[in-house]
């Protein structure tokens, strides 16, 4: 081979291989910024064992919140209808935020309680993620519980999909 086509060989193979280094830097950071939304359901049989943070998404439950009259720490309970996990959250929390209500809390597992960094509550009375309108649904299947219709007008948003 002459060394022109060597060179050129060299700088092809150090282009593609630059190119492939960025592509996994890419994907690395992306997953690392994925927030995963599950029930308590899902958190108890183990899904979110493998992600660093995640979010948590279900109701608050009646009779469960406890606020530290020292701090601004406010204890509470996400059930989806068939298991509850207890949420320790530090900070102030939405106005919307009260029992019996539907709540995303962001963080991770501590031991056998999810520790939150932010707490959502739901803005009106028709917006539910579609992942957690789904697992609900579900819930009140099992448990025979009645669900009102949304009617036409209920607004249902869904996470964005991971782009490759």
């Amino acid at each position: 081979m002459n060394p022109t086509r060597k060179r050129r060989m060299t700088l092809v193979l150090l282009i593609l291989g630059a190119v492939g280094v960025a592509a996994a830097l890419t994907v690395y950071a992306l997953q690392q910024n994925m927030n995963y939304l599950l029930t308590p359901s899902q958190v108890l049989a183990g899904q979110g064992a493998g992600y660093k943070t995640f979010r948590l998404g279900g109701m608050v439950k009646t009779g469960s919140v406890r606020r530290d009259a020292h701090s601004l720490t406010v204890d509470f309970t996400v059930t989806d209808g068939d298991h509850d996990l207890p949420v320790e959250y530090t900070g102030i929390l939405p106005d919307l935020f009260r029992e019996n209500q539907a709540v995303i809390a962001t963080g991770h597992m501590d031991g056998a309680r999810f520790v939150a960094t932010e707490v959502l509550a739901k803005h009106d009375e028709n917006y539910m993620p579609k992942e957690l309108a789904a697992a609900m649904a579900k819930a009140h299947a099992k448990h025979h519980v009645g669900t009102p219709d949304p009617g036409p007008g209920t607004r249902q948003e869904s996470a964005p999909a991971p782009s490759p």
